[in-house]
């Protein structure tokens, strides 16, 4: 049976309340990026004797650091029930209730196993914004708005990240977490005024509400042919996979289009996740002093984020003209020329030969800003476009859940391997992976711009 998609309706009228709830749900990424960044920032004095737990090894700074990783894993298929079942709005709220358990946590710790905790609330919180957000901005979006509103996801991430870095080294240990503490407080307080999306009330066949919903978006009346069109389309799309028996992981997996787009999409997000970028985030300082830069390391890795909030701009102004596919390979293949460089000049420094500081600083910055503006927010749209609404949160909820699991031991893993074999032979190997992955995405990936889910699915079948 053939299905008109979302993609088929067109649509008019403002978007502003768009935006407006776009940059709301964002805010969780925003606390994201501050729980994320939060271990780089504050290493120093975690390991000093101002740390409130004493002072902590590397080992323990490495589980620290890569237990949101792993928790983040089981998160994941946590929310993809919560928003499958109570709706996109209730998962958006539940994740805001860890992110706030998370610091609450932090500034009561007292040894290394409570941090340990509260950066497994944070993990919790960090597989459903991976999950539910991309959902929940595609589902109140207009096509041609959604590369746009999707690219905030990753800005809102990457602001977080500069914020903590900015205050993080220079603040009182508690006074960071409580400058952090009211973000998730204020953006619970307002999401529950936010309307919940057309396509999960749909779903639950409150067709009024939906309707309603699809016109407050839109800024047009429920009358409106654009509004009446685009509900009667998510209609469609709802009787059809009605009347496919318990669509279930199992069911997904039989599905050629499916299945496949599962696979792509899961070797997508695992090139973001293990391209290097993630260790660099998180082991910023580390690798400045490690790189033989002698300026304050803390004030340099603070470039980074700001960095990657301009590439995030940059971004926004390509998706739509360029293509996911091209902004994936151009991200990939300067990440591998700026890794690759930077591990020559740390293998010269090992044979005494010793280049300026500010080419180590100018390869980390480049690599993530090709980084935030080409690989980190492709997956995440591409994903929200690939698959239908009544299987988005399944799907996306376990390819994220393996690319945590590759997160983590990819940061559980990193210092041992440095320390044991040298830094530098590290950068070459994610080099060589981000050069690989620029010829499985050529080959294999489908553009989906501007492309319907049924248009995809075909392309997929084939």
């Amino acid at each position: 049976m053939q299905v008109k998609s979302e993609k088929n309706c067109s649509k008019t009228g403002h978007t502003y309340l768009q935006w407006l709830l776009a940059i709301l749900v964002n805010t969780t990424l925003l606390t994201f990026g501050l729980q994320f960044g939060w271990i780089s920032a504050t290493t120093k004095v975690l390991q000093s004797n101002d740390s409130p737990t004493g002072p902590l090894t590397d080992t323990e700074i490495s589980w620290v650091a890569s237990t949101l990783s792993l928790s983040a894993a089981f998160g994941g298929p946590l929310y993809s029930v919560v928003a499958d079942k109570l709706g996109r709005k209730i998962a958006v709220l539940a994740i805001i209730i860890p992110q706030t358990i998370c610091w609450v946590i932090k500034i009561l710790a007292t040894n290394v196993a409570t941090l340990i905790v509260g950066r497994a609330f944070a993990g919790l919180a960090a597989g459903g914004c991976f999950n539910v957000i991309p959902i929940y901005i595609k589902e109140i979006s207009q096509d041609d708005n959604i590369g746009l509103l999707g690219s905030l996801f990753i800005m809102f991430q990457n602001i977080g990240i500069f914020l903590i870095y900015a205050i993080g080294p220079y603040l009182d240990y508690r006074t960071v977490i409580l400058i952090a503490l009211p973000v998730p407080v204020v953006t619970m307080a307002v999401m529950l005024k936010a309307p919940e999306t057309p396509a999960f009330l749909v779903k639950v066949k409150r067709y009024e509400e939906a309707i309603a919903t699809i016109a407050l978006l839109r800024r047009l009346d429920i009358n409106d042919k654009p509004v009446q069109n685009e509900f009667q389309c998510l209609r469609n799309e709802d009787v059809y996979f009605k009347s496919i028996p318990n669509v279930s992981l199992k069911t997904i997996w039989m599905h050629k289009p499916w299945r496949r787009g599962a696979l792509l999409m899961t070797v997508m997000l695992n090139i973001t996740a293990f391209n290097g970028c993630t260790s660099i985030i998180t082991y910023a300082s580390s690798i400045m002093v490690s790189s033989g830069v002698t300026l304050n390391p803390e004030l340099q890795t603070l470039s980074f984020p700001v960095i990657m909030v301009l590439a995030a701009f940059v971004s926004m102004a390509c998706i739509e003209r360029f293509g996911r596919k091209t902004l994936s390979s151009i991200g990939l293949i300067g990440v591998a020329i700026c890794l690759i460089s930077l591990a020559i000049i740390i293998h010269l420094q090992c044979h005494g030969i010793f280049p300026p500081g500010w080419l180590t600083v100018a390869c980390i910055i480049l690599a993530l800003a090709f980084y935030a503006a080409g690989i980190c927010p492709v997956p995440y749209i591409m994903m929200s476009e690939m698959f239908n609404f009544q299987i988005r949160a399944k799907i996306i909820a376990m390819i994220v859940s393996i690319s945590w699991c590759v997160s983590f031991v990819q940061l559980i893993i990193f210092a041992p391997i440095t320390n044991a074999v040298g830094i530098h032979y590290v950068f070459y190997i994610f080099s060589v992976l981000n050069l690989f992955s620029v010829v499985f995405i050529i080959i294999f990936l489908p553009e989906t711009k501007g492309k319907s889910v049924e248009e995809i699915e075909l392309e997929l079948s084939k």
